[in-house]
């Protein structure tokens, strides 16, 4: 009998000061244990947001891949909404990046863990997700106009067929006769057994547009 006091005393003790094992035992539920002993403590439940980003970067993009082959690409993994590469507004010549909008934003997570570091044409891909809140609002201005070639023959023969005054045109037949006589001299260093053709008379005529000075 006494023996069995004694228990139930020792077993009150450590209710009261909190013994690690008891405790576990009456809150089965606690996370962990503090090392400094006391009763066990369960962590406060964290809420997992899902990502509700769609829109991705694309980096290191390799030259030829552009706007179509980019669309017919990553259109299998789900729906586009749009999309974007930038390009020189100058020469129209790509960037090597862009950005894809995908309808569903677990295509477009989807599409980031698959993609990044995938090797296209010598190129690793640098696929990343952007937040929705650091989409900048003027990224998609524009996206619908595809872009056009420029014309350079056109842009060129503008270039030439401008007027000039007396002193532009003589300017221009110098440099002319100027890189003529150089070539003349890498032929005869060569001796190659060619006749250049006469120049002088040709482009030493005045221009049809002469711009004359007010």
């Amino acid at each position: 009998m006494g023996g069995a006091k004694a228990r139930k005393k020792d077993i009150s003790k450590k209710l009261k000061k909190g013994t690690p094992e008891l405790s576990a035992s009456k809150d089965k539920a606690a996370d962990f244990l503090p090392l400094e002993g006391g009763p066990a403590r369960k962590l406060p439940d964290i809420e997992v947001r899902e990502s509700k980003a769609t829109v991705l970067y694309i980096g290191r993009i390799p030259h030829g891949f552009y706007e179509n082959e980019m669309e017919g690409f990553f259109k299998q993994f789900g729906t586009i909404k749009r999309l974007r590469l930038a390009r020189n507004k100058k020469t129209g010549k790509s960037k090597h990046f862009g950005f894809i909008e995908f309808v569903s934003p677990e295509v477009a997570k989807v599409v980031a863990d698959t993609m990044h570091n995938y090797l296209l044409f010598e190129h690793l891909l640098q696929v990343r997700l952007i937040p929705s809140e650091h989409v900048h609002p003027r990224l998609w201005k524009g996206v619908n106009r595809w872009y056009k070639p420029l014309d350079w023959v056109k842009i060129e023969r503008k270039r030439q067929d401008k007027e000039r005054t007396l002193e532009e045109h003589n300017k221009l037949v110098e440099g002319i006769l100027k890189r003529d006589k150089k070539r003349r001299k890498k032929i005869e260093a060569a001796r190659i057994d060619y006749e250049c053709p006469e120049m002088v008379g040709a482009i030493q005529a005045a221009p049809k547009k002469i711009k004359f000075a007010d």
